[in-house]
C-alpha cells in the first residue's frame, strides 16, 4: 500500500510538472490524474480492496494540486488569448505604417540614398537596417564602384520668386499651366513750359511775347494679360490694355493781351496696343549663379494713333510762332509697330535675389502719314519714325516670410528723336526717362497672388507717379 500511494505521488508531481509546459501536456496530465483516480477507485489485484486506501493529508494534497492545475490552465489560455490579440494589433500597426512611409513618399527616399529597400524587398518600410553579410551580398561589384548609386531627386531649375516691379517677369509659367493677370495702372504727369518770343535789350528786360503752360495729363491702363506655359522653359503672353486718357493744358496764349490762364481740356477713351510676348529660360542657375531669361516683345498699333484724331490748329495753332497744335480727343495708341528684344537676369545671394533688365526698342516707320485738322482737311507729314528705346533697369527682392515679400528697383530709358522724312523732326529732341520703382507682394495661396508697384519719376520728362496694382491667377 506504501509502494502504490509513493508511485501516485510521483506521478501527480510528474503531472504538475508538464502542465507548465503547455496545454497539450496539461491534458495528458489531467489523464494521467484521473487514471490515478480510477486507480484509487479499484485496487490492484496484489492488494486487497481497504476503504482507507489514502491517508487524508494525501487526499487533502492531490485536491491541492488538482486546483492549481486548473488555475494554470486558465492562466495560460488567458496568456495565449492576449498574444493572439497582441499580434492582431501588430499586424495592424504594421499596414499603418507602410501606409504612412508610401503616402510620405520614404520608399523613394530610401530607393535615392540606396538605404535598405533593396536588401529588404517588398517590406523594407517594416524592416531594420539589414545585418552585414547581407550589406555585403548587396553591395555591387568592383567594376561598378565608380558608378552612382541610387537616383538624385529632382531639383528645380526655375528662378526664385520675387516681387515684380517690372512689365517682364522673372518666373516663367509652368509647363502646360495658363496664368490670368488682370492689372491696373495709373499714372500722373505734370509738366511747365515756358516760350518766350523776342529779344531782350539788356538780360533784365524782354521786348516781345510769351507762351507759359502747365499740361496735366492722367492715364489709367486696365490690361488682362494671358500667359501659358509650352515647356518650363518657354512661355507665351498676350497683352489686351484699355486706356483712360484726361489732358488738361493751362496756358496764356501769346498775341493776346489777356492775363488769363484758360485751360484746353481733352479725353479720351479706347483699347490700346495689344502686344505679343515670347520668353525663355536659357541656363540653369542656383545659389550664386546667375539666372538668364531672353524675351522678344512685339506691340501692334491697334490703339487709337496720335494721326487719326483731329487737331486744333484753328484755336490754338499760331503760324510761325508754335507750329503745331494740341488734339481735340486723346490718343490711345503710338501708331506704329514696335519690336523689343531683351534679357532679363536674376542672381539669388541668400537672403535677396538681384535682378534686372536689359531690352531694346526698335519703332518701325510709317510712309504717307496725314493728320487731320480741323477746317483744312488732311496734313501730309510724309514719312515719319519715332525714336528708338534703350532700357536698363536693376532692382533687388528680399522674402519677408513665405507669403510677403519686398522690391526695390530702378529703371533707366533713352529714347530716340522723332525723325520726319529722314531728319529730325521740328521741335523733337532725345529723352531721358529714370524712374524708382517699389514694389510689393502677397500671396494669397499657390494660385492667388497680389502685386503692388509704386513708380516715382525722378527726371522732368517721366511720369510723376505710376501706380500698379497686379493679380496672376494660376489655371
Amino acid at each position: 500500500m506504501m509502494r502504490n500511494s509513493t508511485w501516485r505521488y510521483l506521478c501527480s508531481t510528474g503531472c504538475a510538472g508538464l502542465v507548465l509546459l503547455g496545454g497539450p501536456v496539461a491534458g495528458q496530465v489531467a489523464g494521467a490524474q484521473d487514471a490515478a483516480q480510477s486507480a484509487q477507485a479499484t485496487p490492484s489485484s496484489s492488494t486487497p480492496a481497504h476503504p482507507a486506501t489514502l491517508s487524508p493529508d494525501l487526499r487533502k494534497q492531490m485536491e491541492s494540486q488538482g486546483e492549481r492545475i486548473d488555475a494554470m490552465r486558465s492562466q495560460i489560455q488567458a496568456q495565449m488569448q492576449q498574444l493572439e490579440d497582441m499580434k492582431k494589433a501588430l499586424a495592424q500597426q504594421e499596414q499603418d505604417y507602410r501606409s504612412l512611409r508610401k503616402a510620405v513618399g520614404l520608399d523613394v527616399l530610401d530607393k535615392q540614398r540606396a538605404g535598405n529597400v533593396s536588401a529588404g524587398g517588398a517590406n523594407a518600410s517594416a524592416m531594420p537596417m539589414p545585418a552585414g553579410d547581407a550589406v555585403a551580398a548587396a553591395a555591387p561589384a568592383p567594376q561598378d564602384a565608380n558608378k552612382p548609386v541610387g537616383q538624385a531627386p529632382p531639383t528645380d531649375n526655375r528662378p526664385p520668386e520675387v516681387a515684380p516691379i517690372f512689365d517682364q517677369p522673372g518666373v516663367l509659367t509652368p509647363k502646360g499651366k495658363f496664368i490670368l493677370e488682370p492689372s491696373y495702372q495709373m499714372g500722373y504727369s505734370s509738366l511747365d513750359r515756358v516760350a518766350l518770343i523776342g529779344y531782350t535789350v539788356i538780360p533784365a528786360i524782354l521786348i516781345g511775347l510769351i507762351d507759359a503752360r502747365q499740361v496735366k495729363t492722367t492715364v489709367q491702363t486696365a490690361t488682362v494679360a494671358a500667359r501659358y506655359g509650352i515647356t518650363n522653359r518657354l512661355e507665351i503672353e498676350v497683352r489686351v490694355p484699355y486706356l483712360w486718357v484726361h489732358t488738361d493744358t493751362i496756358s496764356r496764349e501769346i498775341f493776346t493781351g489777356s492775363a488769363t490762364d484758360r485751360v484746353f481740356t481733352t479725353s479720351g477713351h479706347d483699347i490700346g496696343d495689344i502686344e505679343a510676348t515670347a520668353r525663355y529660360q536659357l541656363n540653369d542657375g542656383g545659389p550664386d549663379k546667375a539666372y538668364y531669361i531672353g524675351w522678344l516683345r512685339f506691340k501692334s498699333r491697334t490703339g487709337r494713333d496720335p494721326f487719326e484724331v483731329t487737331t486744333d490748329c484753328v484755336q490754338r495753332c499760331v503760324e510761325n510762332a508754335t507750329g503745331t497744335g494740341l488734339p481735340l480727343e486723346s490718343p490711345t495708341g503710338t501708331g506704329f509697330y514696335s519690336l523689343q528684344p531683351g534679357v532679363t537676369w536674376l542672381y539669388p545671394s541668400d537672403p535677396v535675389v538681384f535682378f534686372g533688365n536689359v531690352s531694346y526698342l526698335y519703332n518701325f516707320s510709317r510712309s504717307n502719314v496725314t493728320r487731320n485738322l480741323v477746317l483744312s482737311g488732311k496734313e501730309n507729314l510724309g514719312e515719319v519714325k519715332p525714336g528708338n528705346i534703350v532700357d536698363v533697369s536693376v532692382g533687388m527682392g528680399l522674402a519677408l516670410n513665405e507669403k510677403a515679400s519686398i522690391s526695390i528697383g530702378y529703371d533707366q530709358s533713352w529714347i530716340g528723336a522723332v525723325k520726319q522724312n529722314g531728319k529730325t523732326a521740328p521741335g523733337a529732341t532725345r529723352l531721358l526717362q529714370g524712374t524708382l520703382l517699389l514694389g510689393g507682394s502677397w500671396r494669397f495661396n499657390e494660385k492667388r497672388t497680389l502685386n503692388f508697384t509704386l513708380g516715382v519719376g525722378v527726371t522732368r520728362d517721366t511720369p510723376d507717379a505710376t501706380v500698379t496694382v497686379r493679380v496672376p491667377m494660376m489655371y
